[in-house]
């Protein structure tokens, strides 16, 4: 039998959540996976993707509550996903993207507290056996790799 080494899976696996939300939390933008900050929103790569370039927008209010969300804030949401589809487009030319929420933990939400919208790039023939036999992801790019090549299409704050 071969085998398939993913060393960087373990954490995911064995460590406990880190304390706090992640979407909430300051510091470093890199060390965090923040690529781009509006006034009320944020982006930021899936520490734990399906696939690469897998975007979380959020904004920057802690909340769970679809249904209280402003406009503004309903439409800086949807705004940014914009953003981020556009930006995934230009730099990675996918076939097609995923773009939703999970609304609780029943529903596949990982942080069910802080809202937050998926926003994933597809390519034609990007399902393989490996998430079908082996409950398993092969992602080709390091996630700081993926940092680094998406940061230069956002823009920058000043500019936003």
């Amino acid at each position: 039998m071969d085998r398939l080494w993913a060393p960087w899976r373990i954490e995911y696996l064995t460590q406990p959540p880190a304390p706090g939300c992640i979407f909430c939390a300051e510091g470093d933008d890199r060390e965090l996976l923040v690529l781009h900050r509006t006034p009320l929103a944020r982006v930021m790569l899936n520490r734990y993707p399906y696939c690469n370039g897998h975007l979380l927008v959020s904004l920057h209010r802690h909340s769970a509550d679809l249904g209280g969300l402003s406009g503004e804030e309903m439409q800086e949401l949807f705004r940014v996903a914009a953003l981020c589809k556009d930006v995934l487009t230009r730099s990675s030319s996918p076939d097609g993207f995923n773009i939703g929420m999970n609304l609780g933990k029943t529903a596949g939400a990982g942080v069910e507290d802080h809202l937050h919208l998926h926003v994933v790039p597809r390519w034609s023939g990007d399902s393989n056996f490996m998430s079908v036999v082996a409950d398993l992801r092969v992602i080709p790019e390091a996630l700081l790799a993926s940092y680094d090549r998406l940061l230069p299409f956002f823009p920058k704050a000043e500019d936003a």
